[in-house]
């Protein structure tokens, strides 16, 4: 069973998260021949102030 872990700044919206999520699931079935109820994401939003980007945080 593959499982996907994607960390993202938070700040996106539901409509972009469940995308993301379908469009990972797909090309993770398709590449390793399983059926797409196999696939986990997991997707955890990390506060701006907790995401550094050349050693200081993305605010």
């Amino acid at each position: 069973m593959p499982i996907i872990q994607v960390h993202v700044i938070e700040g996106r919206t539901d409509e972009q998260l469940s995308n993301l999520m379908e469009r990972l699931t797909v090309a993770a079935a398709e590449s390793l021949n399983v059926k797409k109820e196999q696939v986990r994401v997991l997707i955890q939003e990390v506060p701006n102030k907790y995401w550094g980007v050349g050693g200081r945080p993305k605010i």
